[in-house]
C-alpha cells in the first residue's frame, strides 16, 4: 500500500511501545515525541516529509497523533507495520484505562469519592486549558471567533450528535465566505505510494460503516452494533484534537443511559494520568457502560470502532491530499470548521464538564489551580491529575 517498506513489523512495533509508555501530554506533544525519535533519531522520513503528514493528518477528521503513528508504521513496515504502530501506541494507556474501569467499585468511601471527584475536577482543568489553546491558534480574528461562538449557540439549542455535526458544516461554509483570506500554507508531496484504488475503497468502506452502520444497528436491535456505531460516528466527526470527541462521546453514551455521567467525567479524569492517546478513553467507556457487551469485550469494540474511521480517511486522502490542498478554497472552509470546533468545546466546557464537577468555590478553586498549573507553569497533565486527585480527597 505505501510502497516499499524498509523495516519490518517487530520493528516498528518496539518503537511506538516505547513511545505509548512514555509519550504524556496530549497529540501537540506526541508529534514532538515522533519527531524525535522517528525522524532525527530513527530517521524514517525526512523534516519535509513528516511535516507534510503532519498537516494531512490535522486536516482529516480523527486522532491526529495515533493517525501520523499509523501512517509512519505504514510507511515504514507495510499494511502490518501500520498496525503494528497503533497497536503499541495505544493498548499500554487502553490496559490501564480498562483496569480502572473494572476496579471501580473499590473506589467507595470518603476517601475514593473524593478521589473520583478530584478526577471530575481535572477534566475541568483539561478541557478549559484545550479552548484556550486552540481558540488562540484556531479563532485568532473577528471572523473565526464569530464563527467559534454561532457554534456555541447552535450546540446550545440542537444538543447531541446533531447539532455538532450542523456546527461542523455551517462553520465549513462559514470559512468559504469569510476565511478567504488567510495564508495558503506550502504544499510539499508525501512519501507514500498508496494507489488511487485502495484511495478509493478505503474511502467507500468509510462512508460505507457510516451510512450503513446505523440502518444495520436499527434492524439488528443488537447492542453491540449499536455501540460500534456510536463511537464509529463519534471517530469520524472529531476535528481538532482528542478533547473535541468528549462532546460527541457525551451524547452518545450518556443521554441514551448506558453510563452515568458522573462515571463518564471520571474516565476522562482518569485518562489525563495515562500516556497515548486520548482516544483510548474509548476503552473505559466499553468497559463501564452497563448494559452488555461490556467489560473487556466492551472496550475491543469501542476501541477499534473510534480509531478505525481516521484511518479508512488517512489512506483514502493519500493518493488526493497533494492535489486537493493546493486548492485556497478547500483551506479556507476548514478554517471556518476549525474554528466551530473550539466553539464545540467552549459549550462543552460548560455541560457537562463544569456543571458536574462545579459544585462549590472550593471546587472553583481547585479547578483554577489546575488551570493555571497546565497553562502557565506548564505542569506535566500526569502530575496534574495527582495532585488534583488529592486536593479532591481533602475536600471530601
Amino acid at each position: 500500500m505505501a510502497g516499499q517498506p524498509h523495516g519490518t513489523p517487530a520493528e516498528v512495533f518496539f518503537a511506538f511501545l516505547k513511545l505509548g509508555l512514555t509519550s504524556f501530554g496530549g497529540p501537540i506533544a506526541h508529534l514532538g515525541y515522533f519527531r524525535d525519535e522517528l525522524v532525527v533519531r530513527r530517521k524514517w522520513i525526512d523534516e519535509a516529509g513528516y511535516a507534510d503528514l503532519v498537516a494531512l493528518c490535522q486536516f482529516l477528521p480523527g486522532p491526529a497523533s495515533s493517525q501520523v503513528g499509523f501512517a509512519l508504521g505504514l510507511l515504514r513496515g507495510g499494511p502490518l507495520g501500520a498496525f503494528a504502530a497503533w497497536a503499541a501506541f495505544t493498548l499500554p494507556s487502553a490496559i490501564l484505562l480498562v483496569a480502572f474501569a473494572l476496579l471501580a467499585t473499590a473506589f467507595d468511601g470518603p476517601i475514593g469519592t473524593g478521589l473520583l471527584h478530584g478526577l471530575k475536577i481535572v477534566a475541568v482543568a483539561v478541557v478549559a486549558q484545550a479552548v484556550w489553546g486552540m481558540a488562540r491558534s484556531l479563532a485568532p480574528d473577528r471572523q473565526r471567533a464569530s464563527i467559534a461562538l454561532a457554534a456555541v449557540a447552535i450546540v446550545v439549542f440542537a444538543a447531541g450528535a446533531i447539532g455538532q455535526i450542523a456546527a461542523l458544516g455551517l462553520g465549513a461554509l462559514a470559512g468559504l465566505v469569510f476565511c478567504r483570506d488567510g495564508v495558503v500554507t506550502g504544499t510539499p508531496h508525501l512519501a507514500f505510494r498508496v494507489s488511487r484504488s485502495v484511495g478509493v475503497a478505503s474511502l467507500v468502506a468509510f462512508f460505507g460503516f457510516l451510512v450503513g452502520l446505523p440502518v444495520i444497528a436499527s434492524v439488528a436491535g443488537s447492542q453491540g452494533l449499536d455501540l460500534f456505531d456510536a463511537f464509529y460516528r463519534s471517530g469520524s466527526l472529531v476535528f481538532g484534537g482528542g478533547h473535541v470527541v468528549l462532546p460527541l462521546l457525551q451524547a452518545e453514551v450518556v443521554n441514551p443511559g448506558w453510563l452515568g455521567n458522573d462515571a463518564f467525567l471520571t474516565g476522562y479524569g482518569a485518562s489525563q494520568a495515562v500516556p497515548g492517546p486520548l482516544f483510548t478513553f474509548a476503552a473505559y467507556l466499553g468497559a463501564a457502560m452497563e448494559p452488555q457487551p461490556n467489560g473487556v469485550t466492551g472496550a475491543i469494540i469501542c476501541l477499534v470502532a473510534i480509531f478505525l474511521p481516521g484511518f479508512l480517511l488517512l489512506v483514502g486522502a493519500l493518493p488526493f491530499w497533494n492535489s486537493f490542498r493546493k486548492r485556497p478554497m478547500a483551506q479556507a472552509a476548514m478554517r471556518g470548521a476549525n474554528a466551530a470546533v473550539v466553539g464545540i468545546l467552549g459549550a462543552a466546557l460548560y455541560s457537562p464538564v463544569w456543571t458536574s464537577a462545579i459544585l462549590n468555590a472550593y471546587d472553583f478553586t481547585l479547578a483554577l489551580t489546575g488551570f493555571i498549573l497546565l497553562v502557565i507553569w506548564k505542569t506535566p497533565p500526569w502530575l496534574v491529575v495527582v495532585l488534583m486527585g488529592a486536593g479532591g480527597i481533602l475536600l471530601g
